[in-house]
């Protein structure tokens, strides 16, 4: 049942780094070609912003189609470290990438800068800088590529898996947040959690809809491992509630009823439509309790 509940400023005033964010990564070829006839590469990197903030590192560079590879890749990152150091940013702890068919290429460049790869989907201010950039950008140099692109393949659908024993509540619903509820989530009382930012154009009455899991003894350590897993949506398939993580996992929540999945589909349909596709995942150790210990909010966005 369905129940209703920017760019980085002058560094000239920051000397030394002083604000620190994971990374989101994709080094890949755009709809462009070069005189050469190769397509363009591109390496982009985008800072993950806190829910209320458009402070952002951004830093993007072409990439020859001769040297894509991992010693190009991390060199770039060597000048991508420097450049936020002197715009006031300290190194990420974590870089997250997208793309599978770049994953051994991005381990082995971040491996010499020690820097952590996350193979997630997590990746929303990627994806929306991407999508600004293939709208705004691209187009408008010469050897742009009109027309619809093919696809690559799809990569083969296999079942959802069950989720671990150790992400397992003791029960679950289906609820909804409003907008203007999310827009306050850094003030609640939080364990784990992955807040993104809110658009400020959505009305504050607009209802989110996500899922909510309870249990009594072991709701931190739940919360601990679906963080672990990167949640990046919800979705339904056929009469399953499923949860699409990592950079190309999916999980079996629960079995539904017809009118559940008929219920919960719409609303995600709603979202898609209406809110910029926003969900969100919430980890209590029972209803009453007014703390959260884990707490994400997702996006289904085209590209994931």
């Amino acid at each position: 049942m369905i129940t209703a509940s920017t760019t980085a400023g002058d560094a000239g005033s920051q000397p030394r780094s002083t604000r620190q964010a994971d990374w989101e990564l994709d080094f890949y070829s755009r709809p462009i070609l070069e005189k050469d006839g190769k397509k363009r590469w591109e390496l982009l990197i985008i800072s993950t912003p806190e829910i209320n903030s458009s402070d952002c590192f951004r830093f993007a560079k072409l990439c020859p189609a001769s040297e894509v590879n991992s010693t190009w890749l991390a060199a770039a990152l060597r000048e991508a470290v420097a450049e936020a150091e002197d715009q006031g940013w300290k190194p990420p702890q974590r870089l997250r990438a997208w793309r599978t068919a770049m994953r051994t290429m991005v381990q082995r460049a971040a491996a010499e800068l020690l820097l952590e790869v996350v193979p997630s989907r997590r990746t929303y201010a990627l994806l929306d800088w991407l999508d600004e950039r293939e709208r705004t950008v691209y187009p408008k140099e010469e050897g742009f590529m009109a027309g619809p692109l093919a696809l690559p393949p799809s990569p083969v659908e296999t079942p959802p898996l069950p989720l671990p024993e150790a992400v397992r509540g003791d029960a679950w619903t289906w609820a909804g947040l409003p907008v203007g509820s999310l827009k306050e989530a850094g003030e609640w009382p939080l364990g784990f959690n992955g807040l993104v930012p809110v658009p400020p154009s959505l009305e504050a009455d607009l209802q989110v809809p996500g899922l909510r899991l309870f249990s009594r003894t072991r709701a931190l350590a739940l919360a601990g491992w679906l963080g672990g897993l990167e949640p990046v949506r919800l979705r339904v398939s056929a009469l399953q509630l499923v949860l699409d993580a990592g950079q190309d996992d999916s999980w079996l929540v629960s079995d539904l009823s017809e009118q559940e999945a008929e219920q919960i589909s719409a609303a995600l349909d709603a979202s898609c439509l209406n809110l910029h596709g926003l969900q969100f995942i919430a980890v209590q150790s029972s209803p009453e309790s007014e703390r959260f210990e884990g707490f994400w909010m997702l996006r289904d966005q085209p590209q994931q």
